[in-house]
């Protein structure tokens, strides 16, 4: 079975509606997102990409519609139990525990995951939680810098650690808002890397507006346009809509 082909998708939007006053930032959005599959969202600034991040994650709550989660109706969740249902997200602006090393960093959202807080057990004593944090930094590449203090990385590797805090809480979905933003050529070729190996066993959302990135990574792509979707297909279909050309690509 080729990647995103299960019958049943993970998750889904039904005549998704937010609005403030009398705008619409998304108008009846249908979207679906199968299974391992690497989905980006794009769209010109004002699309409605974050407001449908927020919806999805919980810190907004739609004005009508509904959002399916494993065959679940998460619609109108607060974030703390929509990440729970295995929902994860990144943000457009990092964040994470500057003051904490960047194993702490991790090691605290594998436990809250796992085994919740107790002021009778030190976390030194859940050894499945140190385990799976040290995992995580192998996979984002920052085993050698587990003892250092998240403010001491660079912007490239703390962006890598915001999504290893991701990865620690076991998603399912992880929700990716512009990993690139702020980043080298260098940095945003390591971010591509770690996607394209996380995405391996993992469904993936991503808003990016690098479109080398994006074609290069997603298995289909989502387009927005003032809140409603424009165009879905392949990347090779999305570079020829003649729609997409117009409002958003230019090209």
């Amino acid at each position: 079975m080729s990647r995103g082909a299960s019958s049943a998708p993970i998750l889904k939007t039904e005549l998704l509606t937010v609005r403030f006053g009398g705008l619409a930032a998304l108008s009846q959005v249908n979207f679906e997102v199968q299974r391992d599959e690497i989905r980006a969202i794009i769209g010109p600034n004002g699309a409605g990409k974050s407001t449908f991040f927020n919806c999805l994650t919980g810190v907004r709550r739609p004005t009508a519609g509904r959002i399916v989660f494993n065959g679940e109706d998460i619609t109108g969740l607060p974030p703390n139990l929509i990440s729970r249902a295995g929902i994860a997200r990144s943000y457009q602006i990092t964040n994470i525990l500057p003051n904490a090393t960047t194993l702490e960093n991790v090691r605290i959202a594998a436990q809250s995951r796992r085994h919740g807080w107790s002021m009778l057990s030190h976390y030194t004593a859940f050894t499945d939680i140190i385990d799976k944090a040290k995992a995580v930094l192998e996979s984002i590449g920052l085993s050698d810098k587990a003892d250092e203090l998240a403010a001491n990385l660079s912007h490239g590797e703390q962006r890598n650690l915001e999504i290893g805090i991701a990865l620690a809480t076991e998603p399912q979905l992880l929700c990716l808002d512009e990993p690139t933003a702020g980043m080298s050529a260098a940095e945003t070729n390591d971010i591509m890397q770690l996607v394209r190996r996380i995405g391996k066993d993992l469904t993936i959302l991503i808003v990016e507006h690098d479109m080398q990135l994006v074609m290069e990574l997603a298995d289909r792509i989502t387009v927005l346009h003032y809140g409603e979707v424009l165009a879905e297909g392949t990347p090779a279909e999305i570079q020829e809509n003649p729609r997409v050309l117009e409002v958003y690509l230019k090209t």
